[in-house]
């Protein structure tokens, strides 16, 4: 059986959607959905919802669920990565260069000298509360790649029961597939069959504008992240998860990156 299959651009990147039992209209509105909320969350628009967080001067201020839905992830995943995926590095981004998207053509440009100081944890930086949140003055939110596994889960949801969304790379698989093996998904160099799972590719290959600058930051140094890894795509429960953990074995580097992964992800593939 022959997928419905969508192709589009948003998020920065290629976003393909697949599905079994849904027509194209089905497709369009899911894509119309990620396109919507990409504007909301985007930190290149001064007009985002996200920008006009980011533009509050500390004090609690109202948020709609969708973004209070985020933030909180982005908490949890401070937590469960032991700090290293840190949300509140947009100060740290900006200084690196990194302020418009790679998809405006143009390569950012860094500034002469990147002086910055190891970032504290994300909760002294980031408070949620219903329909609510708070920002430290001087710090502000990149959802990134969190914002990019997130959509994708909740995206499958909306499609039905047998579909894949990837944003990218970073993708839910859900049901048993067009032939009810799961769905094939390229992975490492290879082709897995992934059905309930979300998958995530983390690197410093993409993004780059210099022989050091990227836009992965080590929240430990608050600069672009040295690492003995290039690249590293994580099979997971969920697409938030994969990309989690994806991102924290890359900071971590190859060798502590093994240890962490054997206790979070059936399966992993690290390129040096």
């Amino acid at each position: 059986m022959s997928p419905e299959r969508l192709e589009f651009q948003a998020l920065g990147t290629v976003c393909q959607l697949y599905a079994v039992d849904r027509d194209a209209q089905a497709l369009a509105h899911g894509a119309t959905w990620v396109l919507e909320l990409h504007r909301r969350l985007t930190r290149f628009d001064p007009t985002s919802e996200l920008s006009a967080f980011n533009a509050s001067n500390g004090g609690w201020v109202r948020v709609s669920a969708t973004l209070e839905d985020l933030l909180r992830e982005a908490l949890y995943a401070h937590e469960i990565s032991g700090g290293l995926v840190h949300a509140g590095v947009l100060h740290a981004l900006l200084a690196a260069g990194y302020t418009h998207s790679f998809s405006e053509g143009d390569r950012p440009n860094p500034r002469s000298t990147i002086v910055l100081d190891p970032l504290p944890p994300l909760p002294d930086v980031l408070a949620v509360a219903p329909g609510a949140a708070k920002l430290r003055p001087g710090y502000g939110i990149d959802l990134g790649g969190i914002a990019k596994g997130w959509l994708a889960d909740r995206l499958a949801e909306r499609l039905g029961e047998n579909c894949v969304v990837n944003l990218g790379g970073d993708l839910f698989a859900r049901g048993i597939g067009p032939d009810g093996e799961g769905w094939p998904i390229g992975f490492g160099g290879t082709t897995i069959y992934l059905r309930d799972q979300g998958a995530a590719t983390s690197g410093t290959i993409k993004r780059r504008w210099g022989p050091d600058l990227h836009h992965l930051v080590d929240p430990r140094t608050g600069r672009p992240a040295k690492s003995n890894l290039q690249e590293v795509s994580v099979i997971a429960a969920s697409g938030t998860d994969a990309e989690i953990y994806a991102k924290t074995a890359l900071l971590l580097g190859r060798q502590s990156a093994e240890f962490y992964l054997e206790q979070h992800s059936p399966g992993w593939w690290l390129s040096p």
